[in-house]
């Protein structure tokens, strides 16, 4: 009986012990759960405000896009008017609201696009952005130390996609801006010179800065002024090449050849990621011919 008894004291311990661990993880669940949303409100806030310190920076007010009337142009339609740069129903103005809102609050079609650049100094990211968002756009930029921004909008199956091109000085004071820069981008795009491989040398300091402080962006590498490098030996092509197809697969990247003299290339790049967000109809088609624009992934 004594036993009986011993052994029923010690299970309603045990049980008792048990209920007061479950306590305890559910506790600590919720005090996580309050602190992710504390967490989430100071981050909100804090992006915006610094969003306003940018846009005031320059005595500039905050830009917002107009509203786009709708189309039913198909989504085929619309990425091959990507491809072409001439988008369907594309418009490069904005409206400057005093308050940063706009009245009209239906913005249920609106997408916002962060893409990144990063890259040396004098590699032609730059002249790769004023490229695709055009010379209109280029006078609107927001410009500050270490950081160039400028606005596409376009429109694609129905919504606009207002997208936000953050290139990055190419100097080493210019990493302070990397977190800023690449946090909350949907893609990161890693620049080189063809002709200059020591730029090309640089592309793993600026993705192993960039990974901390974004896993889920969409690598793209990319190697510019390839007008100047198509006139190089074959050799040398050859060697610039094969390193940077190695750098692509160790980023598990995709692997462009562009000039922006030429376009060539440019908008592929941005009509690619289109896809890739979307899953849009359409796949870049692989080129590892020499003396062609490589594409490899």
């Amino acid at each position: 009986m004594a036993s009986r008894i011993h052994e029923k004291f010690w299970q309603e311990k045990k049980m008792t012990h048990q209920q007061q661990l479950y306590n305890k993880i559910v506790h600590v669940k919720i005090r996580w759960s309050l602190l992710e949303k504390k967490v989430s409100i100071f981050r909100d806030f804090f992006r915006f405000l610094w969003e306003r310190i940018l846009s005031c920076s320059l005595g500039k007010k905050p830009v917002r896009y107009r509203r786009l009337s709708q189309s039913s142009t198909s989504s085929s339609t619309s990425m091959e008017a990507l491809e072409s740069g001439k988008m369907v129903q594309e418009q490069l103005t904005t409206s400057y609201i005093s308050n940063g809102f706009d009245d009209d609050s239906s913005d249920s079609d609106l997408v916002s696009l962060k893409i990144s650049l990063l890259g040396d100094c004098q590699i032609g990211k730059t002249s790769f952005v004023i490229k695709y968002v055009g010379d209109e756009q280029e006078k609107r930029s927001l410009q500050m130390k270490g950081l160039n921004l400028m606005d596409k909008t376009l429109f694609v199956t129905g919504a606009r996609i207002a997208c936000r091109l953050w290139d990055v000085g190419g100097d080493r004071r210019s990493f302070d801006q990397v977190p800023i820069a690449c946090k909350d981008a949907v893609a990161i795009l890693f620049m080189f010179d063809l002709t200059s491989r020591c730029t090309l040398n640089s592309v793993i300091g600026w993705y192993t800065e960039a990974r901390k402080w974004n896993q889920t962006a969409i690598p793209i590498l990319i190697g510019t002024k390839f007008d100047d490098f198509v006139q190089l030996p074959p050799d040398i092509q050859w060697t610039v090449i094969t390193q940077a197809r190695a750098y692509a697969r160790a980023m598990e990247a995709t692997l462009f050849f562009s000039s922006a003299t030429h376009n060539i290339n440019v908008n592929k790049i941005f009509k690619f990621i289109m896809a890739k967000l979307f899953n849009l109809p359409w796949t870049v088609e692989r080129n590892l011919t020499i003396g062609e624009p490589i594409i490899d992934f």
